[in-house]
């Protein structure tokens, strides 16, 4: 998005009328006179600006203690087996911490906040013979 607006300063300083320029950069004439105005008043205010994002339901204190909720494993929380998976990990927030999130964002919160990685049990034959394998 920068690069299209200082591209839109420049075709106009080279000539260009803002209605040509809007028609070929794709946005509405009016967003290049905004641009045109920003660049004169102060060119930092063409650059780009991140976006920071709702703010986190979850605070960093409360992924650390996540983390240890589920270090401690699965059958402690009253699941018949070891494995974690995204809609278990999304029960056990709503039960300690009151916030409800949809399984795939709680995957995002595995994935990113404590940066674990997703992992499948590796599967073993009933009928595999390890003596058998190993001559």
């Amino acid at each position: 998005m920068e690069r299209r607006r200082r591209r839109a300063v420049e075709l106009v300083k080279q000539g260009e009328s803002p209605a040509e320029v809007a028609h070929f950069l794709g946005c509405g004439r009016s967003s290049v006179y905004t641009w045109l105005k920003a660049g004169r008043d102060d060119s930092r205010k063409l650059a780009a600006r991140p976006h920071a994002g709702p703010k986190p339901r979850l605070s960093d204190e409360q992924i650390v203690e996540l983390e240890g909720l589920l270090l401690k494993g699965a059958k402690a929380h009253g699941w018949p087996n070891e494995l974690w998976s995204a809609h278990r990990v999304a029960e056990v927030i709503r039960r300690h911490f009151g916030v409800e999130y949809h399984t795939e964002h709680a995957r995002k919160v595995i994935r990113r906040r404590l940066r674990w990685s997703s992992q499948r049990p590796q599967l073993k034959a009933k009928q595999r013979n390890e003596e058998k394998i190993a001559h």
